[in-house]
């Protein structure tokens, strides 16, 4: 059975919060070192969505969607993957695509209600945003496909705003991590950069949309 090709004109039909939390019980429990969190899957599939749109248009699903769980076998689905059956591995394989969808619509439509999952600290009656599993989870979608994305690091406006997801991400090879002296982690200077990162996110479809128009 080949991976389902995701459908940019598909319903959108959001994950409840029930499916949010088993997804990610899913991924925490698995043996898999690769396996993503639930933050890095969010921060994957935003990649994916706001990034330069090839990476949807041309990326066959096999080479994207089995990285989620740290990858199938050399003999792809049809080999032991860290799923107890096969029909969990399509229930996640649906729940996947139905949360790409979704951020697709928030983040091209309703920007305003777009909520990216992030790691959330508590001292106190503070809370901290955390978004280094997310930019992981962004930066991983960025290596399917660097090239597109070069001319967007670079670029004058736009780069200094996407540098909170490279020092949060951990960078890339061959890029220079940008200057700062955060600690990471501080919560608070975290929590600092994280909050930049919905904005760079949205900033980022903008220029990959408008570049896209003929």
């Amino acid at each position: 059975m080949d991976y389902p090709r995701y459908d940019p004109a598909s319903a959108v039909t959001p994950l409840s919060p029930a499916e949010i939390d088993g997804l990610d019980r899913l991924l925490q429990g698995m043996a898999d070192e690769g396996a993503m969190t639930l933050d890095g899957l969010d921060g994957y599939l935003t990649a994916l969505c706001v990034g330069p749109p090839e990476l949807l248009q041309t990326l066959p699903t096999a080479e994207w969607l089995p990285l989620v769980w740290g990858g199938d076998g050399e003999g792809g689905m049809d080999e032991a993957t860290p799923f107890a059956s096969k029909k969990q591995r399509k229930a996640t394989v649906v729940m996947v695509l139905r949360h790409l969808r979704h951020i697709a619509q928030q983040t091209a439509h309703e920007p305003a209600a777009w909520e990216p999952i992030f790691s959330i600290a508590e001292q106190g009656a503070q809370e901290f945003a955390d978004a280094r599993d997310w930019c992981t989870g962004f930066l991983q979608a960025v290596d399917l496909m660097p090239q597109p994305w070069q001319a967007l690091w670079d670029d004058a406006e736009l780069g200094p705003l996407l540098a909170p997801v490279l020092r949060l991400g951990g960078g890339l090879d061959g890029r220079p991590m940008p200057a700062g002296a955060d600690d990471l982690a501080d919560p608070v200077a975290c929590d600092a950069l994280s909050r930049g990162v919905p904005d760079a996110a949205l900033a980022l479809l903008a220029r990959c949309r408008a570049g896209a128009q003929p």
